[in-house]
C-alpha cells in the first residue's frame, strides 16, 4: 500500500454520543473514510497515523438522503464510517492528535 494513499484514507473522526460510548466501553474509534477505502487500508492508515495496534475494522456505508429546498431537489453525499477496534491497552486521543498536527 502506498503511504500517500494511506494518508488520504481517513477523512475525519466522528464525534458523537454513540462514538464516545464505543470509545469508553469497547476501545473502538469511529472515523469517516473514503468511499472506496478497504478494511486493510483503513487498518494500515490508523496504525500509521496514530501509532497504535488495531484489532479489527468494521465499516458501514450510509446512503445520502434526497432533500428538497423549495422547488429544487438535492442529494446529500454518501458517507462511509469505519469502526476501529484497538487492542487492549491501546488508546487514541483525538484532541492531542489535532493539537500536534496544528503545531507542525
Amino acid at each position: 500500500m502506498n503511504q500517500q494513499r494511506l494518508m488520504q484514507v481517513i477523512l475525519a473522526p466522528v464525534v458523537s454520543e454513540k462514538s464516545n460510548l464505543l470509545a469508553e466501553k469497547r476501545q473502538q474509534m469511529t472515523f469517516k473514510v473514503l468511499l472506496n477505502a478497504t478494511k486493510p487500508e483503513i487498518k494500515a492508515a490508523v496504525e500509521l497515523l496514530f501509532n497504535v495496534k488495531v484489532a479489527s475494522v468494521t465499516t458501514a456505508t450510509t446512503k445520502g438522503k434526497t432533500k428538497r429546498h423549495g422547488r429544487t431537489v438535492g442529494k446529500r453525499s454518501d458517507v462511509k464510517k469505519a469502526y476501529v477496534s484497538l487492542l487492549e491497552g491501546q488508546a487514541i486521543d483525538i484532541e492531542s492528535a489535532a493539537v500536534s498536527a496544528d503545531k507542525e
